[in-house]
């Protein structure tokens, strides 16, 4: 109803208190709206304040592991495990709250064998946030440069998801140093979807509103089934708190379509030997097996490898994977 034209009201019926009883309901409509709106604003002041009480809270049971290395922009946190005559190098998919718990399934598997290092790029893990844009060159440079620190220079460099695009700018700044690229369900340039991905200011209000929280505490156990520990799954939830949705997340995020088209004009040097682990027949993404396909023909020596399961490969084909790693250290040596 407008109420800034309210019909006519016959002259018998005074009109005054037609009108107060015409304008009750809406009144009342709208303090349910106002309350709803308060009663709205108080929870999520609500959930805000107890997330950032509870992260606070949460540091001093997050237990450190790895050693941080300085790099531009920050400490990079790099784990070494293991020992071999060939080492590998592992790399997160994005946003991934702790790379060297969640590759722990695979470096169990290889360090045996191999020295084995897990890099937690700026903004994962125990790594420093930065205020450096999260470009394509400068992870890769601060990989490098916190490699290098090490004394790392020459390695199978292994990875996960959107890793398989940094691994595309690395393997061409770098050509000496990789002696192959092994991609655990990893990114591909032209695959579709990417410039249609949901703006992060949604991301920006779950965790100002302390949302992230209440939706990781509500999504149950998303490690059931698979080979960690308890203590593992608390540590990975705590680092979740810790990094999500936090600023350095939310710029990659605002540069993974940048990152994408630049890596385009990107391919793998031809006579790097290239292994592909891959979810066979993903629903997810249209041409997912014939594009990783595409990418194992650009090089002398690629190879695809299709998997049941999900993105995550490596926590339920480690096995698979590892012996993937082994053969093309074999290359090397």
């Amino acid at each position: 109803m407008d109420t800034h034209h309210p019909t006519a009201t016959p002259t018998s019926t005074p009109a005054r208190p037609a009108r107060r009883r015409r304008r009750r309901p809406l009144r009342i409509i709208g303090f349910t709206l106002v309350g709803l709106v308060g009663l709205g604003a108080l929870t999520l002041g609500g959930t805000a304040t107890y997330d950032a009480i509870a992260t606070a809270a949460e540091r001093d049971d997050i237990r450190p592991y790895g050693e941080l290395v300085p790099v531009t922009g920050g400490r990079v946190n790099v784990a070494v495990t293991g020992s071999g005559a060939s080492t590998v190098v592992l790399l997160p998919g994005f946003g991934t709250a702790s790379p060297v718990i969640d590759f722990a399934p695979l470096v169990d598997r290889l360090e045996d064998t191999h020295r084995v290092v897990v890099v937690e790029p700026l903004g994962y893990g125990l790594s420093d946030g930065t205020d450096r844009p999260r470009t394509s060159a400068n992870i890769v440079d601060e990989v490098h440069q916190a490699l290098s620190t090490l004394g790392i220079d020459r390695y199978v460099l292994a990875g996960h998801s959107v890793a398989g695009i940094y691994a595309l700018e690395y393997t061409n700044a770098y050509p000496d140093e990789v002696q192959a690229f092994v991609g655990i369900d990893s990114s591909v340039p032209t695959q579709p979807g990417i410039d249609d991905a949901v703006g992060s200011g949604l991301f920006r209000f779950v965790k100002a509103t302390g949302l992230a929280r209440v939706l990781t505490a509500v999504s149950g156990d998303a490690y059931a089934g698979l080979p960690y520990t308890d203590a593992q799954k608390e540590q990975m939830t705590l680092l979740s708190h810790r990094t999500s949705m936090r600023a350095t997340y939310l710029d990659e995020y605002e540069h993974l379509g940048a990152n994408f088209r630049h890596a385009r004009s990107l391919t793998f040097p031809a006579d790097l030997p290239v292994r592909l682990f891959v979810v066979g027949d993903d629903p997810e993404v249209p041409g997912w097996e014939r594009l990783h396909r595409e990418q194992a023909a650009s090089v002398t020596d690629g190879q695809v490898v299709l998997l049941d399961g999900g993105h995550y490969l490596h926590h339920t084909h480690a096995a698979e994977i590892a012996e993937g790693i082994d053969a093309v250290a074999d290359l090397g040596q």
